[in-house]
């Protein structure tokens, strides 16, 4: 898989390609804004939303914290259906992973939303996944030729989980195990969170999601990550190599999580929400729970979300069309 664009320096990342759009734009700011996403509480994805929604308190565009609504189920799908059926004046976000909107279109025949349905507002962060490994793999297991190894010495557990069906996760790992010759039976979960308790349960042999969701037990040496997706080594494990080191090129890959809104809200007010958005996400305090969770914070204008976004439909189309997955398959 081709490295879309270069890793983020930690460093004044949020600073980048911020809208520049105009702070009074709304008469009074909106009362309450709600953010949706479809994933369980507790995750890093979820840290982001709260964090971000905390700061947006007092601007222009809203008078108060936003409200983080969870809805996990259907691998994050059910947010955005939420998101199209709400009021189109700024009350209502959600933030998604890019893969909402780059691969589900393929894989899902009767989605029940489009990309066109939503107005992007703001990348949030950026995210590196992972492979980790629980106690059901034994410890002589470091890498992921190791991992690979294994699996097929031991068929009966060769599993791994996802935070969803059709998430990039999903076909990180399908990828793997199509390009290895293995045979790596696919576990979705509702969200990063069920199944990485039970990766360090030992109910599942591994986990392919963002790799933030597995520093604490990573460092608690409860389960180990094997490899990350990232064009060079995370900064968070950088003691662990990437995929592309350990002969998976094509595994290299960042996601990013956006804040979206109804595709009828008036450009104002979705240049409002941008600004406030990426104004948050210029705070220190913020850019720094953001990077504990293991992610990268980063504001950007509508124009650079639009562009990126493009570039991941771009670059998954033909890769799904080579694993051949399908909602129906």
């Amino acid at each position: 898989m081709p490295t879309r664009r270069r890793f983020v320096q930690l460093i004044g990342t949020s600073a980048t390609s911020l809208s520049l759009a105009p702070l009074g734009v709304l008469a009074q700011g909106i009362d309450q804004v709600r953010i949706l996403y479809g994933f369980p509480a507790g995750s890093s994805g979820d840290s982001v939303a709260r964090r971000v929604g905390e700061k947006l308190a007092g601007s222009a565009y809203t008078r108060n914290a936003a409200v983080v609504e969870n809805k996990p189920g259907a691998s994050g799908r059910i947010a955005l259906e939420t998101l199209k059926a709400a009021p189109a004046d700024g009350s209502v976000l959600a933030m998604a992973p890019v893969s909402a909107m780059a691969n589900y279109p393929f894989i899902y025949p009767k989605l029940a939303y489009d990309p066109k349905d939503f107005a992007p507002v703001s990348i949030a962060a950026i995210a590196h996944h992972g492979l980790a490994v629980g106690p059901l793999v034994p410890a002589s297991v470091k890498t992921v030729r190791d991992f690979l190894a294994w699996c097929k010495g031991n068929a009966a557990q060769a599993h791994y989980g996802s935070p969803g069906a059709g998430s990039t996760p999903h076909f990180l790992g399908a990828l793997l195990g199509l390009n290895s010759g293995t045979e790596l039976r696919h576990v979705p979960y509702r969200g990063s969170v069920p199944g990485v308790v039970d990766v360090v349960g030992g109910q599942i042999a591994a986990m392919v999601t963002t790799h933030g969701d597995f520093l604490p037990h990573h460092r608690a040496g409860k389960l180990r990550i094997l490899g990350t997706s990232g064009p060079s080594r995370s900064p968070f494990v950088p003691e662990v190599p990437t995929f592309a080191e350990q002969g998976f090129p094509e595994l290299t890959t960042e996601e990013w999580f956006g804040f979206y809104a109804p595709a009828r809200t008036p450009a104002v007010v979705v240049a409002a929400a941008n600004a406030a958005i990426t104004g948050a996400l210029k705070d220190k305090a913020v850019q720094d729970g953001i990077l504990s969770v293991g992610l990268i914070p980063h504001g950007s204008s509508i124009e650079e979300m639009v562009r990126w976004q493009r570039s991941e439909v771009e670059a998954w189309r033909p890769l799904i069309r080579k694993i051949g997955f399908t909602a129906e398959s």
